[in-house]
């Protein structure tokens, strides 16, 4: 496996008032002086060696690093910013370190209940190793995306769309913080390899196929409606109970049984009606 190699190239400010130096003492020695033809040729390979080694500047911008080869060994990665100068002969490949983010396209897949899910995630990464970005895969940037798309699509058959309250499993509605720790940790495990370092996952679309979209929103409601008429229905039974222990305890009224029945369902009816009370006046005795 090729890891990074630390590779600090000459100044380039430098070489530029070296070559410089040359190139007009070749001239200078060209024009002065006569000479025979092996110093001759010595000055003109020499004006032609210097002319070469304008070849070697490079560039190294902020947050960029330039992978060095030699006829295809690998040299080592400089990250100084700056004007440097290196052997004509290396080649150098530019490699961005800073953070980048994309967002992967809505997958459909089914969730752990076989239920047909629409997900997406945004994914936020970096190069750590350039070495390992350039020379183990063979194109980094789309093995980033591809692999993340495939975690993706792996968490998502391994969790619920969303679980009832039995059910410890974590969801991917209920539980998104917790699933998107789990998406990174996935991710990074992929992309190791590729000498990236993954900062931070999160999903950005999750919701049902629309061919059971409108099937799931009505269980939804149910279930929304059953909880709160639980509730409802609670609160009522506490405060009839209480309703009738005052009474007794005050000695206000004495009631039966049969009209304390008839006392507790007349006080859920109205406690618990989906519509407002219209009351009725007895006009009569109570018995």
């Amino acid at each position: 496996m090729n890891q990074e190699i630390d590779f600090k190239g000459t100044s380039g400010y430098l070489m530029v008032f070296v070559l410089l130096l040359i190139l007009a003492a070749a001239a200078a020695v060209f024009v002065a002086f006569e000479l025979s033809p092996l110093l001759l040729l010595i000055d003109i390979v020499v004006g032609i060696a210097s002319i070469v080694c304008w070849w070697g500047f490079y560039l190294v911008n902020p947050n960029q690093g330039k992978v060095i080869q030699l006829f295809g060994r690998y040299i080592g990665t400089d990250r100084n910013n700056g004007l440097q100068w290196a052997n004509p002969f290396y080649s150098k490949k530019a490699i961005s370190l800073r953070v980048r983010n994309f967002e992967s396209g809505r997958l459909k897949v089914n969730d752990a209940n076989g239920n047909p899910i629409e997900i997406a995630a945004v994914i936020v990464w970096r190069v750590v190793d350039t070495a390992e970005a350039v020379f183990e895969v063979d194109n980094y940037e789309n093995y980033v995306t591809i692999q993340s798309e495939a975690a993706l699509r792996n968490l998502a058959t391994s969790y619920p769309y969303e679980h009832d309250k039995e059910d410890e499993r974590l969801s991917l509605r209920s539980d998104s913080n917790a699933i998107a720790k789990k998406l990174r940790i996935e991710v990074q495990d992929r992309l190791q390899k590729a000498g990236v370092e993954v900062m931070e996952t999160r999903l950005s679309h999750l919701a049902y196929s629309p061919e059971i979209a409108q099937a799931m929103l009505q269980r939804q409601q149910a279930t929304a409606i059953l909880a709160a008429r639980r509730i409802i229905v609670q609160g009522a039974v506490g405060m009839v109970s209480d309703a009738i222990t005052q009474l007794a305890e005050q000695g206000t009224i004495e009631l039966d049984a049969e009209r304390k029945a008839a006392m507790v369902s007349n006080l859920l009816v109205v406690l618990c009606g989906d519509h407002q009370v219209k009351p009725v006046i007895n006009a009569g005795s109570i018995y």
